[in-house]
């Protein structure tokens, strides 16, 4: 019999995937596609890397470390953006809590949420059971964390990861948008590792181009 958490993963992880298999479908005649409307980045003169993704998403969960390792590993002309993705209400706390560590500068537990979900099987889809991981496991400021995540500065930030995925026609996780013209996604590029190889290629041949 399934658990409670199993369910629950597998509803949040059913909204993210909905599309995936038409995307992949294309994998084999293109590890990337070209948009057909480019878009302004908010990034400056820097390549842009957007991460769209979802906590309660494996195929996230398997893409980060190795996205984690290429960005730290880029030069300073690069700028890697996450982006999470709220699909339906229940997804919202979680995209609100990545937004949280970002604010209070503590991006660096952003891979230990995937493992407190994925390998810890850690209820932590509302607000509460955020808040306990947040402040009992990852040892945050109760106080300082509980109005970070209720902020106006939070919550616009949420507004505006709605605003990208909207413009960019995200309708699965995990895809990553470079310098607003190309996609690449493990469907596409047929592998985890084979994304963030792609990713490279294309920042690459951007930054020839320049």
């Amino acid at each position: 019999m399934r658990t409670l958490f199993q369910r629950l993963i597998s509803t949040f992880a059913l909204a993210g995937a909905a599309m995936l298999l038409p995307v992949a479908a294309q994998a084999q005649s293109t590890p990337y596609v070209t948009l057909e409307r480019p878009h302004q980045t908010d990034s400056g003169d820097k390549i842009e890397v957007l991460e769209f993704f979802s906590y309660t998403c494996g195929h996230c969960a398997a893409l980060a470390p190795l996205l984690d390792t290429w960005t730290k590993n880029q030069p300073d002309d690069v700028a890697v953006v996450h982006v999470p993705i709220a699909f339906n209400a229940g997804m919202r706390p979680l995209q609100q809590l990545y937004y949280t560590l970002e604010a209070m500068g503590r991006t660096d537990l952003h891979l230990g949420v995937f493992r407190a979900i994925h390998e810890q099987r850690t209820r932590m889809f509302d607000e509460a059971g955020i808040t306990k991981w947040a402040t009992e496991t990852a040892g945050l400021d109760p106080k300082v964390f509980a109005d970070t995540y209720n902020s106006f500065g939070v919550h616009s930030r949420m507004q505006r990861a709605n605003q990208l995925a909207e413009s960019y026609a995200i309708d699965s996780t995990p895809q990553v948008v470079v310098d607003g013209r190309f996609l690449t996604s493990p469907a596409l590029a047929n592998g985890y590792a084979q994304t963030v190889t792609q990713t490279d290629a294309l920042v690459k041949q951007i930054r020839a181009t320049r």
